[in-house]
């Protein structure tokens, strides 16, 4: 996602446009609708690019019901808003080395969803797609699904009957495959799924004059991205307590961390090539983060499905220290090791949802996570983090300014939120080459400000 863009949500009332980059900071007052951003981001991904509905109560963002997510204002001319609208920009990444059928679908596309209320649950009733001048739009009326196409030739639409189940929460258990469903206006060809006969535009409406390369890249960049989509990785501002025992179990990933150390045993155990690579990589965070320096397995029991510890050490000067047990050697170790570990494992989401990753960590450990998140965000892996840290944000400033990873000025995007009032504004904030934050309100930065000169007795 390049941008995304909410109203009429939570706290954003008036339609609130945010630029999203490789790396992007979210900072702010608490309780300006910082996790409420990222809680959007996570179902927006689950609207168009899944078929399963967004659950708004999923840890770690529990929202409620839609009387609590849909903006309210109290008083004359207020109350709650009918719908609740999202969307989001999105350019489709092409590796280097794609096969050239993947590469050409490089169009940027638009995906839009308004929300109204089903049941007690926000439910994505209309969903659309544009690109290249082409559109096509999904809405439900009348329990059936209406979709309507536009190319500059003119504006066709045909009903679709599909039932919608529902959990016992009052949330959609399951969406119509939106690409299903707009695949039945592309003609034959290799960007529709292999065994996918299709419908030719002839015989749903359309006529065969319309602009079909407009429409073959619409749904061939939306469904290159559909195709490449692993749903966001998202972490809660507070991890897992350490144990000094684990048992082998399979490692489910959650919010809290609480798979990580079976993760990391099970990679221990069946496949060694790989556990000296991220073992190297997490011992190399944590020198530079002064936390630990090397990490170990160590097992209680001849059979790999025995308990076992996670131990840490130490270096001196001189020699190496002692092996001590995860929960010995203080909370900021295991509160930051389930986000860096998610952070090298292979095959994960290309987006990562982190709250508050330097929670227990000491300011120098906290400026070490933003040289990290410089070293690990690209193309290909956007990292959306809400931190209170000004030593790791000036980290970030000071290695792009110093170019001390390939991550550019553009590359970042810090997204101030700020409260007015009973409302929140986001303002998408920029750096340049000399690490200066530009285009920054009068209010940013102004408490730690005054609290400089106060100090200094000015």
């Amino acid at each position: 996602m390049d941008r995304i863009t909410l109203k009429n949500f939570r706290c954003f009332r008036e339609e609130q446009s945010a630029r999203l980059a490789p790396l992007t900071l979210l900072v702010g007052e608490n309780s300006t609708g910082k996790t409420s951003f990222m809680a959007m981001i996570r179902a927006l991904g689950d609207v168009a690019y899944s078929d399963d509905a967004p659950s708004f109560k999923e840890n770690p963002y529990d929202l409620g019901s839609f009387d609590e997510i849909a903006h309210y204002r109290g008083g004359r001319g207020g109350g709650r808003a009918d719908t609740i609208e999202a969307g989001f920009d999105a350019v489709p990444y092409v590796k280097p080395g794609m096969p050239p059928h993947l590469a050409r679908n490089d169009q940027p596309y638009r995906f839009e969803v308004i929300f109204e209320r089903k049941g007690t649950a926000p439910f994505p009733a209309k969903m659309r797609l544009a690109s290249g001048g082409v559109w096509a739009e999904v809405r439900m009326q009348n329990q059936a699904w209406r979709l309507r196409y536009g190319t500059p030739e003119g504006t066709w639409e045909r009903a679709e009957s599909v039932n919608t189940e529902m959990n016992t929460d009052g949330y959609a258990a399951t969406l119509p495959p939106l690409y299903d469903l707009l695949l039945r206006t592309t003609v034959r060809e290799p960007l529709i799924a292999e065994g996918d006969v299709g419908t030719p535009l002839s015989e749903s409406g359309l006529p065969a004059d319309a602009d079909q390369t407009l429409v073959k890249r619409l749904f061939g960049s939306y469904r290159h991205g559909r195709l490449r989509h692993v749903r966001a990785y998202a972490s809660g501002p507070v991890r897992s307590r350490p144990r000094r025992t684990y048992d082998t179990s399979p490692p489910r990933p959650d919010a809290e961390g609480d798979h990580v150390p079976m993760y990391l045993h099970d990679v221990y155990i069946n496949d060694r090539r790989h556990w000296k690579e991220l073992k190297k990589a997490l011992e190399r965070f944590g020198t530079d983060a002064r936390l630990f320096d090397e990490i170990s397995i160590k097992p209680l029991g001849r059979r790999s499905s025995e308990p076992f510890q996670l131990e840490v050490r130490k270096y001196g000067r001189r020699a190496k220290g002692p092996w001590r047990n995860l929960i010995d050697v203080g909370y900021g170790v295991s509160q930051v090791l389930p986000v860096i570990a998610e952070l090298f494992r292979p095959g994960r989401s290309r987006v990562f949802l982190l709250q508050q990753p330097e929670v227990h960590l000491h300011p120098s450990s906290q400026a070490a996570l933003g040289t990290l998140f410089c070293q690990v965000a690209g193309l290909d892996r956007q990292l959306i983090v809400e931190t209170h840290s000004d030593h790791l944000l000036d980290r970030v400033r000071m290695d792009v300014r110093d170019g001390a990873t390939d991550l550019k000025p553009e590359d970042v995007s810090i997204l101030f939120f700020e409260r007015s009032d009973l409302e929140v504004n986001i303002h998408s904030l920029r750096i340049d080459q000399e690490g200066n934050v530009l285009d920054a309100p009068p209010s940013y930065g102004r408490f730690f400000l005054q609290e400089t000169r106060r100090s200094l007795g000015l």
